[in-house]
């Protein structure tokens, strides 16, 4: 399969919502999580709102396959979205996009990549890890990654089973 990891464009936006939905489909996988496979999922406008005014990478063959959302944020660069179609799950597209955000920050010489995620799912925080993310301990957590974790709790995700992660570049 020829996949080409790019910058998003602002026509690529149409396509974003039904990979985010198709990705969701995964945690039927875990039934205290299956409400997740139904929930809504970014808009168009949202997306072409973050793709002019963020870091937002996909990955391609014939059709858009996956995507990575991210912002600059206190000199870190913070994924909020990581997205790959069923379809093409399992293939590395989620590490090849991963993999693209990390090279983009140290480019720009950020101290670090964060996210938020699951701690216990194979595709959450164990996929991080293998890529060199810490789970960090709620007190050594930035103040960003605080507010994060707290706005997926108001969300509905179960705070015991959520973690902030980092990857130091400097």
């Amino acid at each position: 399969m020829n996949m080409i990891i790019r910058l998003a464009r602002p026509a690529d936006a149409v396509a974003l919502p039904a990979i985010e939905r198709s990705a969701a489909a995964l945690f039927r996988l875990d039934p205290q999580l299956a409400w997740l496979a139904d929930a809504e999922v970014a808009e168009v406008a949202q997306h072409l709102r973050a793709i002019e005014e963020a870091h937002v990478w996909v990955a391609e063959t014939t059709e858009l396959a996956g995507f990575l959302r991210a912002v600059e944020i206190d000199e870190h660069l913070h994924i909020e979205e990581l997205s790959v179609s069923q379809a093409f799950q399992g293939q590395g597209i989620g590490r090849r996009l991963v993999s693209a955000a990390i090279e983009h920050a140290r480019a720009l010489r950020l101290k670090a990549v964060t996210l938020t995620t699951f701690r216990d799912l194979p595709w959450n925080a164990p996929f991080y890890q293998r890529m060199g993310f810490i789970e960090l301990i709620p007190s050594k957590t930035d103040h960003h990654l605080r507010e994060a974790l707290q706005a997926d709790i108001t969300h509905g995700f179960p705070p015991e089973r959520r973690c902030a992660m980092r990857l130091l570049l400097i």
